[in-house]
C-alpha cells in the first residue's frame, strides 16, 4: 500500500445521490462498502463529512442569518451525517467512533486528539463531526486539521468527476484534467479544490491532497495502493 493512514473527505452533497436532499441510504452504503475494503487491507481511516445536503451555513448567512448561529446549525448538520455513516459501516461489521467538535456527549465522544489516535491505532474508523468546532471554518479546514492532527499520510478528497480540471467540467467541454498539481497553482489559479486555508494548512505541513471520484466501484482501493486515480495535489 502507498498509504497506510488516511483522511477521507466527504462532501454531505455526496449523501443525497440523485435527490435534491437528505440522505439516500444505498449511497451511504456504497461509500460504507468503499471504505470497509480499505480498512480490511489495514489502512487506518479517519473521516470528516459536510452538511451540505441538510444546511450549509455561508448559504444561511448570506439570506440574513447570523453567520454563527448560520455555522452551528451546518455542525449540527455535519453531526447527522456523521452519525448515519458510522451506522452504516456498524451494520457492516466495521467499529466505528464518532466524535464532535462540540460537545454532544450523548451523541457523541468528544474530539480529542490523543483518543483519536488511540481509536485509529486500535482499527476503528473514525469520523470527525462538527468541523473544527468554531464557527467561520469549513469542513475542508476541519478535514486539513485533523489529517494533521492525526499524522495522516494524505487527505483524500472525494468528489463527483476523476479530478481536477482547468475549468468545471460539467459546463465546460474544453476543460482540462491535471494528474498532478502544486499547492501554488491550485491557489493562484482558484482551483475550487478545498478552500484557501485548507490549502495553505495542508502547504505548511507538506500533506498531499488526492482529489478522486469516489462513485467509481474500486476508487477508494487503487487510490490507496498507489494507482492512479484522480488528481495529486502536492
Amino acid at each position: 500500500m502507498k498509504f497506510k493512514r488516511i483522511l477521507l473527505k466527504l462532501s454531505g452533497e455526496a449523501l443525497m445521490g440523485e435527490q435534491k436532499g437528505g440522505i439516500d441510504p444505498a449511497v451511504v452504503n456504497m461509500i460504507a462498502d468503499q471504505v470497509k475494503a480499505i480498512r480490511e487491507l489495514g489502512v487506518a481511516v479517519g473521516l470528516v463529512i459536510g452538511g451540505g445536503n441538510i444546511f450549509r451555513g455561508v448559504a444561511g448567512a448570506t439570506k440574513g442569518m447570523d453567520r454563527v448561529t448560520a455555522d452551528h446549525m451546518g455542525m449540527l448538520a455535519t453531526m447527522i451525517n456523521a452519525l448515519a455513516l458510522q451506522d452504516a459501516l456498524e451494520q457492516k461489521g466495521v467499529q466505528t467512533r464518532t466524535l464532535s467538535g462540540i460537545e454532544m456527549p450523548r451523541v457523541a465522544e468528544n474530539y480529542i486528539r490523543r483518543r483519536a489516535v488511540r481509536h485509529l491505532e486500535k482499527g476503528r474508523v473514525v469520523i470527525f463531526g462538527s468541523g473544527t468546532g468554531n464557527p467561520y471554518f469549513s469542513t475542508d479546514t476541519a478535514a486539513a486539521l485533523r489529517a494533521n492532527e492525526i499524522n495522516a499520510e494524505v487527505v483524500m478528497k472525494a468528489t463527483k468527476v476523476d479530478g481536477i480540471y482547468s475549468s468545471d467540467p460539467m459546463t465546460d467541454p474544453s476543460a482540462t484534467r491535471f494528474d498532478r498539481i502544486s499547492y501554488r497553482e491550485v491557489l493562484e489559479k482558484r482551483l475550487k479544490v478545498m478552500d484557501a486555508a485548507a490549502i495553505a494548512l495542508c502547504m505548511d505541513n507538506k500533506l498531499p491532497i488526492l482529489v478522486f471520484d469516489l462513485n467509481k466501484p474500486g476508487n477508494l482501493v487503487a487510490a490507496v495502493m498507489g494507482e492512479a486515480v484522480g488528481t495529486l495535489v502536492g
